[in-house]
């Protein structure tokens, strides 16, 4: 690329770093080569943490306002699961142009512009008086998260040079990353309380004030150098069509159900764009996206035990925050809190992942990880076969949904980049980052479909006119607005046969997540090579 002068012997080095510290590595007691590391990466460390913590959270902390923002806007059924999804989905389909227009235009570059958009996106949500501006804004903001996302992980990857240190960065990056949507919650409810659902978009703009600000100083340029050619437009095309049309389609389809073609019409769009663009990607020289990654079975089955999980993980943060809203009557901060023993089980298993992987193979670790996972997501299911569900119940199932999925991720996120070569990293992070953000905005849309027509399902029969019963049954958060406007004796048992419907709904939806985990255990035992542990540098 013109302008950059020669190109560094590793691709992944930094430009404009200073002068480095260096160590020999040892593998088995080998002496490796020496490497040299960047003395800043700490604090890089930390300003990526912080990014991805703002991205992350905002995943999940418009579920404890949405309530608020619901009784403030009368935004209809189709609005209020766009205003969900949209953010993930706008996020999960951009961030393969967006991983490769970094390695091209400059990794913190496309952060320090990420983070503008961000804060305009905020800024039109915190002044929203209709439910499109809120979908406009969120879309927006996926958008700036998809430029932010990949170049997290790019630079880490170039900054943390040694095996252990960057299995150790990985597994702080996975912390935050899963911590951050499990702690959106309990900040949005803190802030909700108080301030109202326009808070839990005004934070964002502090936040990303301090990290522009730090990352402008401290964080080091990068490009690719395989990065160089024509630019793709024909494959940035597919891939937004097809990461669209395919999310769409699943989401229709959990909505409107199969007989309906309007989903299917979606999902063979998805299937026609996504085929055309793996096949051009493999012929072209300077490809978006390195799919010839997935050949490698670390690679795809590492992938593959980030989104089966996070299909899972997405959907019960979603439906048990709403549980104890609507089934419960707990304040937004009451929520949030009782969401707690989830990331702090996953924070504390993330830091201990890497000592594990050290002493054990990774399939062993991988598995078992996705097994405890998969327990704890079927746990409510199985307590509510022998009494009524109460907290105690879900705080257990929380406690240990938060351990496997520490685990899991982090050993999986760490995989996943060591499998990958240096100067291909990109392709890898915005693969990891799509398996974290599609997967959970698809288990919101299937799952929560699904418990959604079974809490239909198991309604009794409500004596109520027409328009309250269609909105009853449309969700349970319309059921509870329902009842407070019936008050009374009439409304509490409105509100107790609707909860009792929801709670009878969202217990199947976990143990389908479960399945998905045991899912992904087998693959991984079945495929990662027994002996492959992240000891090497790349």
């Amino acid at each position: 690329m013109s302008g950059e002068g020669a190109a560094p012997a590793d691709p992944s080095r930094c430009s404009s770093v200073p002068a480095r510290t260096t160590t020999r590595t040892t593998v088995n007691g080998i002496p490796m080569r020496t490497r040299t590391q960047d003395p800043r990466r700490w604090i890089v460390l930390a300003i990526l943490s912080g990014s991805l913590l703002l991205i992350s959270m905002d995943t999940t902390i418009l579920n404890v306002a949405f309530p608020s923002l619901v009784g403030d806007l009368q935004p209809g059924a189709v609005q209020q699961l766009w205003i969900i999804d949209v953010y993930a989905l706008a996020l999960s389909g951009l961030l393969v142009t967006a991983g490769a227009l970094g390695d091209r235009w400059g990794r913190k570059r496309l952060l320090m512009v990420g983070f503008g958009i961000f804060a305009v996106a905020s800024l039109i949500a915190v002044f929203s008086t209709e439910a499109w501006h809120v979908i406009a804004a969120r879309a927006l903001l996926g958008v700036g998260g998809a430029a932010i996302m990949p170049s997290t992980l790019s630079i880490l990857r170039g900054v943390f040079t040694d095996a252990k240190e960057r299995a150790f960065a990985l597994a702080v990056w996975a912390a935050v990353f899963g911590g951050g949507m499990a702690f959106g919650p309990v900040v949005g409810g803190l802030l909700v309380q108080d301030f109202g659902w326009h808070s839990a978009f005004l934070l964002n703009l502090p936040v990303a004030a301090v990290i522009v600000a730090a990352g402008l100083r401290y964080l080091p340029e990068s490009r690719s150098p395989r990065a160089a050619g024509r630019w793709d437009w024909w494959g940035v095309g597919q891939s937004i069509v097809g990461m669209l049309a395919l999310a769409g389609g699943i989401k229709q389809l959990g909505k409107s159900g199969v007989a309906e073609p309007l989903p299917w019409a979606l999902l063979v769009l998805a299937a026609v764009s996504l085929t055309v663009f793996v096949r051009r990607q493999l012929r072209v020289d300077n490809p978006l996206l390195q799919v010839r990654l997935f050949a490698r079975p670390a690679f795809s089955v590492a992938a593959t035990a980030i989104f089966l999980p996070m299909v899972g993980m997405g959907a019960i943060l979603f439906l048990v925050t709403q549980w104890f809203q609507y089934g419960q009557g707990y304040t937004p901060l009451e929520a949030g809190l009782r969401l707690l023993p989830a990331p702090l089980a996953l924070i504390g298993a993330s830091m201990v992942a890497p000592a594990l992987m050290q002493r054990f193979a990774i399939r062993h670790v991988l598995g078992a990880a996705l097994v405890v996972l998969a327990a704890g997501m079927a746990l409510p299911w199985g307590l509510q076969q022998f009494s009524d569900l109460g907290y105690p119940a879900f705080a257990a199932a929380l406690t240990v949904m938060g351990l496997g999925a520490g685990l899991a991720t982090t050993v999986a996120s760490v995989t996943l980049m060591s499998s990958a070569p240096a100067d291909e990293v990109s392709s890898a992070a915005a693969i990891e980052e799509t398996c974290y953000e599609l997967g959970s905005a698809m288990g919101v849309a299937i799952l929560g479909s699904t418990a959604a027509a079974l809490y239909r399902a198991n309604l009794p029969a409500l004596d109520l006119d027409g328009s309250t019963l269609g909105a009853v049954r449309a969700s349970v958060g319309e059921a509870a607005h329902a009842a407070e406007r019936l008050g009374g004796s009439a409304g509490q048992a409105l509100l107790d046969a609707a909860s009792q419907a929801y709670t009878l709904a969202i217990t199947p939806a976990f143990l389908l997540a479960g399945g998905l985990a045991v899912i992904a255990a087998v693959t991984t035992w079945k495929l990662i090579p027994r002996d492959l542990r992240p000891t090497e540098n790349h």
